[in-house]
């Protein structure tokens, strides 16, 4: 049996793709840069969402503060904007939230690919070519 969307994931996948949009053509804010929406998070209610960001390009802690403070200083117009493109009866207050998982991923990876290397220089790994089909 296929799972059914709730009202509330309908409403975030809705608002996600508007708000990107919004984000790119209305916010002028050179402190906000190039923004990625990554998830929006509605409330049960529909009364609140929370939006998930993340900024394209290399930015220190102290920049994506000062984005965040600048996309939430703008939630009001962009909540006007969003409730003249989506057609709702009430239109959630927005909050954004700096969303970490891409850069973490990041570094994870840095991590995995230093500790594979590391282990090749040792001489810990064997290549690929000695290594049947069987793992043997």
């Amino acid at each position: 049996m296929p799972r059914e969307f709730t009202r509330a994931e309908r409403v975030s996948d809705a608002i996600q793709q508007e708000v990107s949009v919004l984000i790119c053509d209305s916010i002028r804010d050179p402190r906000v840069g190039m923004v990625s929406v990554t998830d929006v998070e509605v409330s049960r209610d529909l009364a609140y969402a929370k939006v998930h960001v993340t900024f394209v390009g290399e930015k220190s802690e102290e920049e994506i503060e000062e984005a965040i403070r600048a996309l939430n200083g703008a939630a009001g117009y962009l909540r006007k904007l969003l409730a003249s493109s989506i057609k709702m009866r009430k239109t959630p207050q927005l909050t954004f939230l700096f969303d970490e998982s891409g850069r973490r991923g990041q570094q994870l990876s840095a991590l995995i690919d230093y500790a594979v290397s590391s282990e090749k220089h040792r001489g810990n790994i064997a290549n690929d070519d000695s290594v049947d089909s069987k793992g043997n």
